[in-house]
């Protein structure tokens, strides 16, 4: 008797591995390794006097950082406008998400695209835009003076509103594609069952379609939010010099203050509540869905 052995399985996980080890080496490299030492350098100290940087191992910058009212400030900022522009989002996404989900029309794809088309220019190019637009002199002062509508320039540029509509710009086709995707999969019967039952739209939206879309939500919320806590481009160029955020500060701290600890230390304190905020969401959402 012949005993046959299926060597399959293995031959699969092998090559799996095999298929799965360059992008692993990759990102242990690129990613993780950057990171690895951007945290060392986050306990080192720092000589004020000669700028440079003493090889040490304190927690002396994270201390400082959070008994510091200026940076706990500009964290707590940065948290309440990330908030702030996710909650808009999805709110200006949602309706937008649903329309090009359910159209039939043969437009949708063009649709799609003009969704899409802002990622296609750089932050900084669309916060130049921004900037055209609310100046003391830029287009909506203009045409609003024009109308005679007021009297005198609105205080909109280098404030936190122009800010806050700035990501909000850059970060809705984000929350669109990703409620857009998940709408989509959701079969268009079962929402014409919660009418036929005699539910109003807002009933059947609350009942049937949000549980039903809790993924996208939770992704696009994820998404935007990740992306609002690390910009960059926006607040720096609508908000300012005297306006703060974390990604800014962080900027500010390697070049023009050239203490590599300390902004390190506000690097990991960043992503450190980035993940935090964003674990707590989930585990939240996961609880609602659940019900």
């Amino acid at each position: 008797m012949t005993l046959v052995i299926d060597q399959r399985p293995r031959s699969n996980g092998l090559t799996a591995t095999a298929l799965l080890a360059p992008a692993t080496i990759f990102v242990a490299i690129c990613l993780l390794a950057p990171l690895a030492i951007l945290f060392r350098y986050s306990l080192n100290d720092f000589v004020a006097a000669k700028k440079m940087m003493v090889e040490a191992v304190t927690v002396a910058n994270y201390i400082r950082f959070f008994t510091d009212p200026y940076y706990t400030a500009i964290l707590w900022t940065t948290v309440r406008i990330s908030i702030t522009v996710t909650a808009v989002c999805l709110v200006l996404g949602f309706p937008l998400a649903y329309v090009v989900a359910r159209t039939q029309s043969r437009f949708k794809h063009l649709l799609i695209i003009l969704i899409v088309l802002p990622l296609f220019v750089g932050n900084a190019v669309r916060a130049a835009g921004w900037m055209t637009v609310f100046g003391s002199k830029g287009f909506l002062n203009a045409t609003l003076m024009g109308l005679g509508l007021i009297d005198k320039p609105l205080e909109i540029m280098f404030t936190e509103k122009a800010v806050v509509i700035g990501i909000i710009a850059v970060n809705l086709p984000f929350m669109v594609l990703s409620l857009q995707s998940v709408i989509e999969g959701i079969d268009r019967a079962v929402e014409e069952a919660a009418f036929s039952l005699g539910a109003p739209p807002l009933t059947m939206f609350r009942r049937v379609l949000w549980p039903l879309a809790l993924p996208g939500i939770l992704s696009g919320t994820i998404l935007t939010f990740i992306l609002a806590m690390n910009a960059y481009a926006t607040p720096f160029l609508l908000g300012g010099p005297l306006f703060k955020m974390m990604a800014p500060l962080v900027y500010n701290q390697f070049t023009q203050q050239t203490n590599w600890p300390f902004g390190g230390a506000i690097a990991f304190i960043l992503m450190a509540v980035t993940l935090t905020l964003t674990v707590a969401a989930n585990l939240i959402f996961q609880r609602r869905s659940a019900r």
